[in-house]
């Protein structure tokens, strides 16, 4: 293709559903990409996560005609929360021998670079699990652990789901308040009662990963006007705007112009009633942020990371967002 080596960036995002990499020129142009299953070192250790990663990126080198080396390696990647794991994972990424200049990050900084023109803001993304961060041109960022109850996290697909099967089930026994959700979370399933919906969960009847599936139901359920799922959504919106006010504080961006962008299948679905309360929250504590939605792939904020760290300018950034548009 006539690229020089030195310019060819390795840009991955690596969720635990899947990988996206993309091989990209200083001047912004994708030379070639590859998509993968999900990175999950919990689950399979890092050393096999990264064999994974591994051949997707040898695909996508093999697209763009490149060996497997590269001028620098922005990795997004799920499950890397905190500085800590961002370190010894960009150690075992550099041992790989893809380049000797490899930066790390926590793939919800992908969704806040691919919303922003400049690395500048905040993003909080909802999807299975909720988190913050937001970064400056400076180099500063702001980050939250997101690691679950146990740094304070609440919400996210995942989260919403068990909060509506926990007031639902209560609901249905008579320890909690009436709400249609005893009706409308079983009904999903073609199920009678909550008792026939806990009992197929219990045993397996009705797969794990399919609780997800109840987070649309209670968004349904808050807009026929019941009012402990409207709870959970205002719940919600609190959380987002809970998270996006203290990273702006850190980041000193209360008080100018500055964007929180929304990301996620949970944020991305515009929910009126989510959108409307998240705008009237964050009008009142940050009045001068700007909100934006996120539908780009966060594979396009990996390789946006890559060029900045070469300092390649807006010209090859607007070439690669062509490219992604």
């Amino acid at each position: 293709m006539g690229v020089n080596l030195s310019g060819a960036l390795l840009a991955i995002d690596a969720g635990n559903s899947k990988t996206d990499v993309a091989v990209v020129g200083v001047d912004g142009a994708v030379l070639g990409t590859a998509r993968g299953g999900g990175f999950q070192p919990p689950v399979v250790g890092v050393e096999q996560a990264l064999d994974g990663l591994a051949e997707i990126v040898r695909r996508a080198a093999a697209a763009a005609g490149l060996p497997s080396e590269f001028a620098h390696v922005s990795a997004c990647l799920a499950n890397a929360d905190l500085p800590v794991e961002e370190a010894e994972l960009a150690t075992a990424l550099e041992a790989r021998g893809w380049s000797r200049s490899v930066r790390v990050y926590n793939d919800t900084f992908a969704v806040l670079r691919a919303g922003l023109d400049e690395p500048r803001g905040v993003a909080v993304v909802c999807g299975a699990g909720i988190n913050c961060v937001g970064m400056l041109p400076d180099g500063r960022t702001a980050r939250f652990p997101a690691i679950g109850k146990i740094s304070g996290d609440w919400g996210g697909g995942s989260g919403l789901a068990e909060e509506a099967l926990w007031f639902a089930a209560r609901a249905e026994d008579g320890r909690g308040e009436r709400t249609a959700l005893a009706r409308t979370l079983p009904a999903h399933f073609g199920l009678p009662t909550m008792y026939a919906l806990i009992e197929a969960l219990h045993l397996g009847a009705i797969p794990y990963e399919r609780r997800h599936e109840l987070t649309p139901v209670l968004f349904r359920t808050s807009v026929e006007g019941d009012a402990v799922a409207r709870s959970l959504v205002h719940r919600l919106a609190e959380e987002v705007v809970a998270l996006s006010t203290v990273a702006l504080g850190r980041l000193e961006l209360l008080d100018e112009e500055a964007p929180v962008m929304l990301g996620g299948s949970v944020l991305a679905a515009r929910h009126p009633e989510l959108d409307g309360r998240i705008a009237e929250l964050l009008a009142a504590r940050a009045p001068k942020a700007v909100i934006g939605v996120v539908t780009s792939p966060p594979v396009l904020g990996a390789a946006l990371l890559a060029l900045d760290a070469m300092a390649a300018g807006p010209r090859a950034a607007a070439r690669l967002r062509e490219h992604y548009a």
